[in-house]
């Protein structure tokens, strides 16, 4: 199977880093991270006038039709740069959902929104985890009743939703029927984010991007559902699996970057007179290292590849899921070791704020967590 990237696909990547080399270097990274926003929107848009904001939607939908290999190198861009904005959050599950229900024919405003997206003026996020869920996508406890006027009423609490201040846009999760982990009753809401009823908790992540817990007590228009009520979460899933085949490619663009921080270092330290990379040990561990970032990339090809099978009918869903959780077991691995050992071979100044590498260490921490750690991966690769 050739994995090899098109010259269009890495022109693309390389005008990305080439922006992000110019215009989000270090030293500019932090001062977005200690504006009031935590991201910056003129970076944003110059990402979506790069096409980034079309990359994932169908020509039909007016976009450019990629697929999870397609953005691999777009992703390993995003994740070299470190990157702050609310991009890759609402090219994941929103833009897969949004993608889903507008490609079907089932929700008009959907379609509207997609259009949004791409012009660059709308940004969407995913409200879904819950308190005590642990990462289980059909626990939810939020609930949605229908009145007899046809309007929506939907109550609940929602947990670390990434960069929702950002949003002009929810996609929230609740439930129309059933109980518990039931698998049927979960119904999907477009929700604006200055909707009356809804509160933000907001707060700053470990790895510097901007969240925020939501308490919400809603009035919604029938025209806010997304689909079928209660039959959402066969399209959760596919969707999560899309989002965790891009972030597994973004953790390759920061495990990169880890390794060239620390292989540079390694040339320019020097004890006893010489670079403490003239040590066989340490030598051995970079090494390490370089294989750990290797292995995670030839996985998440095969994560990426099911992922687009499965779009495209020729997987089941089943497959696709075990792929991407295999690539989730070991890109989590990949993250503590290649994280740890940079932080490690850095000495104690790799700690400090002052050192990418150090930031690199904490997204690779976070990313580990998002849509599951490493024992709720081993779980659910055992269930398929």
């Amino acid at each position: 199977m050739n994995f090899q990237f098109s010259e269009e696909q890495q022109l693309l990547a390389d005008s990305v880093q080439r922006l992000l080399d110019e215009q989000y270097h270090f030293d500019a990274r932090k001062k977005i991270i200690a504006s009031d926003e935590g991201w910056s929107p003129s970076i944003y848009a110059k990402l979506s006038e790069l096409g980034l904001t079309a990359l994932p939607f169908a020509e039909s939908l007016g976009g450019f039709g990629a697929g999870a290999l397609d953005m691999i190198p777009v992703m390993q861009a995003l994740g070299k740069g470190l990157l702050l904005e609310p991009l890759a959050t609402t090219l994941a599950v929103p833009a897969a959902l949004l993608a889903h229900y507008a490609d079907s024919g089932q929700n008009a405003l959907a379609q509207s929104l997609i259009t949004s997206i791409i012009e660059g003026q709308a940004r969407v996020a995913w409200a879904h985890e819950e308190a005590k869920s642990r990462w289980d996508l059909a626990s939810i406890r939020s609930a949605a009743s229908k009145d007899a006027s046809g309007q929506w009423h939907i109550k609940g609490e929602k947990r670390v939703v990434l960069h929702a201040t950002a949003a002009q846009w929810l996609i929230v999760s609740a439930r129309t029927g059933g109980s518990g982990l039931d698998r049927k009753g979960i119904s999907l809401f477009l929700v604006p984010s200055n909707a009356p009823g809804l509160q933000l908790k907001t707060y700053r992540t470990y790895d510097d991007q901007r969240a925020a817990d939501l308490v919400f007590d809603l009035k919604l228009d029938a025209t806010a559902l997304l689909g079928q009520a209660g039959e959402a979460l066969e399209a959760i899933e596919a969707a999560c699996d899309w989002a965790q085949a891009l972030l597994c490619a973004e953790a390759l663009g920061v495990m990169d970057e880890a390794n060239r921080l620390t292989l540079e270092y390694l040339k320019t330290r020097k004890q006893f007179g010489m670079p403490i990379g003239s040590f066989q040990s340490l030598q051995h561990r970079m090494v390490d290292m370089m294989m750990s970032a290797e292995q995670s990339r030839s996985i998440t090809y095969l994560a990426c590849d099911r992922v687009d099978a499965f779009r495209a009918g020729r997987v089941s869903a089943n497959d696709r899921s075990r792929a991407v959780a295999m690539a989730r077991v070991k890109v989590n691995e990949a993250a503590r070791h290649i994280g740890q050992e940079a932080i490690q071979l850095h000495g104690g100044m790799g700690m400090t704020i002052e050192m990418k590498v150090s930031h690199s260490f904490k997204r690779l921490t976070a990313i580990s967590q998002q849509f599951g750690d490493l024992d709720h991966q081993l779980s659910r690769l055992a269930s398929l």
